[in-house]
Parts: C-alpha cells; structure tokens; sequence
C-alpha cells in the first residue's frame, strides 16, 4: 500500500467530501378505499408540502393522474388484478389500456412504473397463470409508444410467496410457484432491466410471534441483534432479515443480479385487542426509523451496498377497508389532512426528527462507514488524506507499528478513518460520502484482527 499521507487537499475541494449522498427513497402509498378522503387536487398538494417525491396508486384513476400533472412527483401506477386475464389473453387490450392509461397523462405526469396486478399469488380468484403473459403484452404496448425504456414493468409479491423466510439465509421460494410463475417473471425482469417489487410487513410477523420477537429488532431501536448463523451475518431489524431473505431466494434460484424495490411496508395506529403491537407510538417508531434507515442510505447485511426504494402504507387511514381494525389504521394522515403523529419523509425532516421513545433518528441500529474498492487508489487516497488531515478523524490505529496498521492496505486505512471521522460527526447525514468514496453498512467490519469500532 501507499504509505499513509497526512496532508491538506489542493486538487479536492472540500465540497467533495461533505456533499450527501444519494442514500435511499421514500414513497408512499395513496390508497382510496374509502368515502371520505379529500380530493385528488388536495392529496396532491399535500404530498408536495411534505416533499414525497414518489407515491404509488393501486389504479390510473383520471383524476390521480390529472391531478399529478406537473407536479415532479414520480408515478408508479397499478393494473389491477380484475384486468389479468384481458391483458394476458388480448393483445389488443393491453395497447388499450396503455393508451388510455399511460399514454394519455405521460410524460407531464412521471409515470415510472407499472405494478401488473397486486400481490397476485394469493389473489382468490386464481390469476397467477395470467401474470407474466399479462407483463409481457403491456411491455409490447409500451414498445409500440417507445416507453418501454423509461417505465418499467413489474408485480408486487408478498412475502408470503416464501417457503422459507427464517433464518433469512435459508430464504427460498414456494416450489409450486418456481416454474410456472417465479421463473419466467424473473427472467422477464432481467430481460427489460426492471426490479422485483415485495410488500414486506414486519408487524405481522411480530403480531404473530411476539413471544419470541423483540419489539425493538421489529421497530429499527437499538437492540444487541441477531445472529444468523447460515450467512453469519448479524441482523438489527427484522426489516433487513425480512429482505435478504428475498434475496437469499433470488440467490437460490441464481438470480443475483435482480434488484429490489419495497412496494408497501407499515405499521398500523391501532387494532384490534389480539393485534399485538398495534399502537400509535411503535408506528411512529417504525416507519420514522425506517425512513432514517433508508434515507441515510446503506442497504441489507447481504447487500450493503444497495441503497432500496421504499413505499410507506399509506398515505391515510382508509375507513372502507374489510378485516381488521388494524387495516383501517394504516395511514400517516387522517382524511381530514391532519398528521396520525409525526414522521418525516425528506432527509431535510430528519435533521429535526426527535422520534418517539427510543427511537434512533439519523442513523438506525448500528452503523459503519467505510470505503468503497471501487472508487478508484486515488480518489481513496485524496479521501484518506482529508479524513486524517482536515476532517479530524482519528488515525493513530492505522499509523505504522500501531494495532491495526496490518492489514496495510489504502481500503482498510481509508475504513478506518472514514468511521472515525463518521462517528466523530455523530453518523451526521453526509457524513459517509467522501465524493463516492465510502458508504455505509449495517454489520461490524473486520479487516484482519481488527474491527472498526461502534464508538469514538
């Protein structure tokens, strides 16, 4: 390694180093199962004067879309599950619908994405056989307006699409889906360079095995973590776990190059007295948590170096939705417009964020920073020399002769000081940028018999 140099940057403004990284996104979900909701004009302004920059729709309802017109915010709209079959069977129905529903309101409103049907698996009407011939026949459609190349196609699953989730290593897909549907939306997928959409739902599993859950691995809280011992890797929310268990799928079946995209994930302000976990404070706790996790960017144990989209559900309480109370009780926003409690959506919000009871508000969990092999020797070196230098952080460890100066190499000096300088700004959002450099991760690195330390 080149020998570590301590020194001021003339050819590296210091812009390059505290600018934020990209990080995740948030979205949210607007559903409209309901009979008193404001109407699409207000919803519309309402997600601006928040500063969500997505939102995703369960139809293409006309005036959503109007209403959306103009207004920057990214689109993922739905073909529900009741139009599969006409759009798997005829051709021509697909080129229709894309017609009225796409291509009447793009590009003013930013359409990005296509949800073909809604978590269709389990959908009692058996239209599992329709998905895939119904994604490409809309693809076709979108080929014939040229936008196949900037609206992508996919189809939210749930999680119940597993056979296995836990551990998260072990995760696998059901047989009898493998063949028939998984494969062929998988490849359709990778062909059209789109992403697997997932609805994840942490509160139901903690609902259903409290006794053995901890509630703060199941809100992003602090909490020792947990153990995988098929991969080895050390889990700080169930969140996390619940993901790479989809990609432990996707592995499984050597799809590794799929990305991800969590289409709905929440957790409701009330329910009903069996609905263990159901409370106003532990849905401000997660879904203010997670969209620190997100925002602050980093992805899964398995793949850290993923920032993720994430829809919160929902945008309010639907009070038309059957089953439970907790169903009902989803939404950061009353119909009225008013805040069920207060989480921010933009990194800007989180510099004001004080959470609710325990909650971590920048960063969640236990965090690191460190470098990136492929940002290149010299842009680590001009990093390393800012960090050790300028930026303060605390470089003795890594000094010749000192405990973890072995092993020398410029990625693990450029770790070591960039967590230092990370940890000296109190995991500050931006703080782990360094021009691209460095990114966060959510496991304690070890590089050689050293691992960076949790504290400054």
């Amino acid at each position: 390694m080149e020998k570590l140099t301590i020194c001021l940057l003339f050819l590296f403004p210091l812009t390059l180093f505290s600018s934020i990284a990209d990080g995740g996104s948030i979205g949210i979900n607007y559903g409209r199962v309901a009979n008193n909701l404001p109407s699409a004009s207000k919803v519309i302004a309402l997600l601006k004067s928040q500063g969500v920059e997505r939102v995703k729709v369960y139809d293409t309802d006309p005036a959503v879309l109007n209403a959306l017109s103009g207004s920057g915010i990214k689109v993922t709209v739905n073909l529900p599950n009741e139009l599969l079959c006409n759009a798997a069977k005829r051709q021509s129905f697909a080129c229709s619908w894309v017609q009225k529903s796409i291509a009447a309101y793009y590009p003013s409103t930013l359409i990005e994405s296509i949800a073909v049907g809604n978590e269709v698996f389990v959908d009692p009407h058996n239209t599992t056989r329709f998905l895939v011939p119904a994604m490409k026949n809309i693809h076709q459609a979108l080929v014939k307006y040229n936008f196949h190349d900037k609206i992508k196609i996919s189809s939210p699953v749930a999680l119940s699409a597993l056979q296995n989730s836990y551990p998260s290593s072990s995760g696998s897909f059901r047989p009898e889906l493998i063949e028939p549907v998984i494969k062929p939306m998988l490849d359709f997928l990778l062909q059209t360079g789109s992403y697997l959409m997932v609805n994840c739902y942490p509160f139901f599993a903690y609902e259903s095995n409290s006794d053995v859950v901890p509630l703060d691995y199941a809100l992003f809280r602090e909490n020792p973590g947990v153990v995988d011992h098929g991969n080895g890797l050390r889990y700080f929310s169930l969140f996390d776990a619940q993901i790479d268990a989809v990609f432990a799928a996707l592995s499984g079946l050597k799809y590794d190059d799929i990305k991800m995209v969590v289409t709905e994930t929440g957790w409701p302000s009330e329910g009903d007295n069996t609905e263990i976990g159901a409370s106003v404070d532990n849905a401000a706790s997660y879904n203010g948590n997670l969209v620190g996790r997100i925002l602050t960017g980093g992805g899964t144990p398995l793949r850290p170096k993923e920032d993720l989209i994430v829809f919160l559900f929902a945008l309010f309480n639907e009070n038309k939705k059957p089953g439970p109370t907790s169903e009902r009780n989803f939404g950061l926003f009353y119909p009225n417009e008013e805040k069920v409690y207060d989480v921010p959506l933009t990194r800007e919000g989180l510099k004001h964020y004080k959470g609710k009871k325990g909650n971590v508000s920048a960063s969640v969990g236990q965090t690191w920073c460190v470098a990136s092999g492929e940002a290149g020797k010299d842009n680590l070196q001009a990093a390393l020399d800012y960090a050790c230098g300028e930026g303060g952080a605390d470089c003795r460890s890594i000094q010749p002769g000192s405990t973890c100066y072995n092993p020398n190499t410029l990625e693990a000096h450029a770790s070591f000081a960039f967590n230092s300088y990370y940890k000296k700004k109190g995991r500050a959002m931006g703080s782990c940028y360094f021009g691209g450099a460095a990114y966060i991760v959510h496991q304690q690195p070890k590089y050689g018999s050293c691992e960076l330390p949790t504290k400054e």
